[in-house]
């Protein structure tokens, strides 16, 4: 008989593992226990993405399996997994938190990991997807990280979303920055910049649309920002709304709940051309990670201004007419942010005349 649970020591702490045998992949036979020894074994990239930072857990209490159906804000019933905001009741008192503000003005405590065991906690929780905010426990309104989100639309595929890295990494370089990018796991590319915390969420996001309009100029009819999918087409979308505030991305290293057991592994840019994310998953990032190390290593070593793309908001804003653009649905109206309808029900509503 399989033993309920095992214990394994994590740096100076015992994490109790229940139900090891318990199949979290069953396409992929991965089970618990495969996850939890996962995530030890890329142990110094998961804490570099994790360490001192507010996270979101996404939990799959059965697994992932075929029809299965994550729980939404407006609609959780029948739901086979969940995100996570709040620290569980029980949880080991060397757990941190950080206490962070939504945008509706409610508060919470998240889980914000500062040693491995942490997350092997979270992974004996049923945690398969670590969301962690751009910011720091040491201050939780200035973002410290720019997320570039190359999400491929109907009709485009991962292959799209390298080309558009490739035009990103250019506009990095003419800025003098450094990417650090990754697959996200499925079909799309996340683009990592580390930023000096002086700005709001706010100027993090104007940053961000700043620099998908530059990728729309490079790339005509390849890319786009527009955040209405009627509207987008056969695009790259640049998710400027991923910088927003409570608006997370699964982490470096984040096992993402599909079949086949993929991860959110960082590439160099030189191999994102040839990479394949669907030959990066739990059982061969490990090996990979062991021979390679983290390739997010230097992401800490520093932090850029955010001046310039700022200055290029602001010149979109004043030569072009070009202001903000719509949050995601469920936030409060923001300032400054145009009519949150869209533009053809907009035009039903106000008529062709009318509508802009």
């Amino acid at each position: 008989m399989a033993s309920p649970f095992v214990e394994l020591e994590v740096g100076h702490r015992t994490v109790k593992v229940t139900n090891p045998e318990k199949l979290t992949f069953p396409a992929a036979g991965v089970r618990k226990i495969d996850v939890v020894e996962y995530y030890l074994a890329v142990g110094d990239g998961i804490l570099r993405a994790l360490r001192e930072r507010p996270v979101t857990l996404e939990r799959w209490q059965d697994g992932v399996h075929e029809g299965a159906k994550v729980a939404t804000r407006a609609d959780g019933r029948g739901a086979d997994a969940f995100y996570q905001k709040r620290i569980s009741k029980g949880a080991p008192p060397w757990v941190q938190t950080a206490h962070i503000s939504f945008p509706s003005g409610r508060t919470a405590d998240e889980v914000c990991p500062t040693e491995l065991a942490t997350v092997a906690w979270c992974a004996q929780q049923n945690t398969i997807t670590f969301h962690p905010w751009p910011v720091r426990r040491a201050d939780v309104d200035h973002p410290d990280e720019l997320r570039i989100d190359l999400d491929p639309q109907p009709g485009t595929d991962f292959q799209d979303a390298v080309t558009v890295a490739a035009a990103a990494r250019e506009v990095l370089a003419e800025l003098g920055w450094r990417g650090f990018p990754k697959t996200s796991g499925n079909r799309g590319v996340h683009i990592y910049v580390r930023v000096q915390p002086r700005w709001t969420f706010t100027d993090v996001r104007h940053a961000a649309i700043a620099f998908g309009r530059e990728l729309e100029r490079r790339m005509p009819g390849r890319v786009t920002t527009k955040w209405w999918k009627e509207e987008r087409g056969e695009t790259i979308f640049v998710d400027y709304n991923q910088n927003a505030r409570d608006r997370t991305i699964a982490s470096a290293y984040s096992v993402r709940p599909l079949p086949q057991a993929p991860v959110s592994a960082p590439v160099a840019w030189d191999e994102l051309p040839d990479a394949d994310p669907r030959d990066l998953t739990v059982k061969t990032v490990p090996a990979r990670f062991a021979t390679v190390g983290d390739l997010h290593a230097e992401i800490d070593d520093v932090a850029h201004d955010l001046t310039p793309l700022l200055e290029w908001y602001g010149r979109d804003e004043r030569d072009h007419g070009m202001g903000d653009m719509p949050y995601p649905p469920d936030y409060p109206k923001m300032p400054g942010e145009p009519m949150r309808v869209q533009p053809s029900r907009a035009k039903r509503v106000t008529g062709e005349n009318t509508a802009e």
